[in-house]
């Protein structure tokens, strides 16, 4: 009985379409909540490092004193936790994926605008404080 459904399933495979999409022949269909991989903009990082502590895999590496960003593309996973957390949006998911690295060194460094520094406050515009007697 067993013969019966093996040629079936023999027959049926080689007259049907393949179950999956050539890829380079045709492209992939791009949704917009497609995850492709993680984009930064520098100019609006504060350095909290929230990316850094959400990351499952730890990618992403933030030193806020050198005023760096930089995540590691062989260990993301691009599960949009960073995007989820990061509080001024500055990290968004882009729909396109990034092609295949054959090779250890899919590391991103960007320099980041760090955390706002406060200004000291102004001296009194006569010069010198007056002296006490």
């Amino acid at each position: 009985m067993s013969i019966f459904q093996m040629t079936k399933t023999v027959l049926k495979s080689l007259f049907s379409r393949p179950a999956t999409l050539m890829y380079p022949a045709k492209p992939a269909k791009i949704t917009p909540i497609t995850r492709g991989h993680v984009k930064i903009d520098p100019a609006k990082c504060i350095a909290c490092r929230l990316c850094q502590r959400k990351c499952p895999t730890q990618a992403i590496c933030v030193e806020p004193k050198e005023k760096s960003w930089q995540i590691d593309q062989m260990r993301c996973i691009v599960c949009s936790a960073c995007v989820d957390a990061c509080p001024t949006t500055c990290l968004t998911m882009e729909t396109q994926h990034r092609p295949a690295m054959t090779a250890r060194g899919g590391i991103e460094k960007y320099t980041v605008a760090g955390p706002k520094k406060k200004e000291p406050a102004a001296a009194p515009a006569g010069g010198a404080a007056p002296a006490k007697e």
